[in-house]
């Protein structure tokens, strides 16, 4: 037993010091979202002046397009040992395309940019967490769970400075200024992927089990965390609007709202990962999402900034139990399959991306009060499905039993 432990420790920390790198980078390129996410839609109607219907349409072009590059990438990336390259690419991508947006007011052509450049760089993401899988495979550690729980958390951080940042920086320069950061941002990753990074092989020695066929469960539990995305991603959208055209508050008060829900995610996700340990993962899931109809529902009867800002717990619950639990959930669904069911439940989200974009632009016709109405209806929609898989999932154990 002693000799296992003196193996197994330097390889895990040889692990977790060659992943400090990729962590650093994930954080920039987190803020590069964070700062400009939020208000995508407020500068597409405000500097680019574009009318309701293109403005949904750029916000489900872009998703659309990330999600088909990030497809064509990872195949390409699982045949041969160019991860790390394929991270410079993206991070350098995101750069350009930054840059361009900070300085051109063409709808059309800042299409163009978010269907080439900018969907390129979404494929950081997915590359990075796999890249972190293949080091530690490769250093002979097991830890890649709490790897990714680390860049996802990472991720959180960053949304906790992105917004309350995004805020400053309008009001110091305008969206010049905002999209200029984002590309230095994207630029600080590239130096990192290039100075920091080795390129690694991936494993050829794991056998992988046999691709099996998603079930009724699995599909239902992927639509239920696609339509509960695609709420937190309208929130997101339509935060800034909501609260200056209905609720007559600052620019500055809709990133401080979202950065006070990220920061309340990072302690809640610790807290429903202890959580798990002692409950099943639906039942946690279930919660969420139960949460997430209360917070919505409570936001679209809001009358003043304060109460947004204070429904954040509700949000904050929300998302660490469904996004935060999510992906080990469909893991649990396909045993053996852990890198399937990560691809399946990451592509829920662009799918949440295409949906929400159509819902904001009715909102901007309706009112965007009824974005939070739709959100509510989304969430109701996914606690829905998850009860469902419940009762399918107990009849199917009857069955085998």
């Amino acid at each position: 037993m002693s000799s296992g432990i003196s193996v197994e420790a330097p390889a895990s920390t040889s692990a977790r010091h060659s992943l400090v790198p990729l962590g650093v980078m994930f954080l920039f390129v987190g803020l590069s979202v964070a700062v400009v996410g939020p208000f995508l839609a407020l500068f597409l109607s405000t500097e680019v002046r574009a009318a309701p219907a293109l403005v949904g349409a750029f916000l489900v072009a872009g998703p659309l397009a990330s999600m088909v590059s990030s497809s064509i990438l990872g195949r390409l990336s699982d045949r041969r040992p160019l991860r790390r390259r394929l991270l410079l690419t993206a991070a350098l991508a995101g750069c350009a395309g930054m840059t361009a947006t900070a300085f051109i007011r063409e709808y059309w052509i800042l299409l163009v940019l978010t269907t080439t450049l900018t969907a390129l760089s979404g494929s950081l993401f997915p590359q990075s967490f796999a890249y972190a899988r293949e080091v530690l495979a490769q250093r002979g550690s097991t830890r890649a769970a709490m790897a990714t729980s680390t860049l996802r958390m990472m991720f959180s951080i960053a949304w906790v400075a992105g917004p309350p940042i995004a805020a400053l920086l309008l009001q110091a320069g305008g969206f010049r200024v905002l999209y200029l950061t984002a590309a230095a941002m994207y630029a600080i990753a590239a130096a990192v992927v290039l100075l920091r990074l080795e390129e690694v092989s991936p494993p050829a020695h794991v056998e992988r089990p046999p691709a099996r066929r998603a079930g009724p469960v699995v599909w239902c539990t992927l639509a239920a965390i696609a339509v509960m995305q695609a709420a937190s991603t309208l929130n997101v959208q339509a935060m800034s609007l909501y609260l200056g055209h209905v609720l007559h508050a600052e620019v500055r008060d809709a990133g401080l709202t979202l950065g006070l829900c990220a920061a309340l995610e990072i302690p809640l996700m610790l807290g429903f990962g202890a959580l798990s340990a002692r409950y099943p993962l639906h039942r946690l899931i279930v919660v969420g999402a139960a949460l997430g109809v209360a917070y919505y529902a409570l936001v679209s009867l809001a009358t003043h900034s304060w109460q947004v800002a204070a429904l954040q717990v509700l949000n904050a619950s929300f998302i660490a139990a469904v996004h935060g639990l999510g992906i080990s959930y469909v893991q649990e669904l396909l045993p053996g399959e852990p890198g399937r069911a990560a691809t399946l439940a990451a592509n829920a989200f662009p799918v949440a991306a295409l949906l929400s974009g159509p819902l904001l632009g009715l909102s901007a016709q309706l009112g965007y009060r009824y974005a939070y109405v739709c959100a509510a209806g989304l969430c109701l929609l996914g606690f829905l499905l998850l009860t469902g898989t419940a009762q399918r999932r107990t009849t199917n154990a009857r069955a085998t039993g």
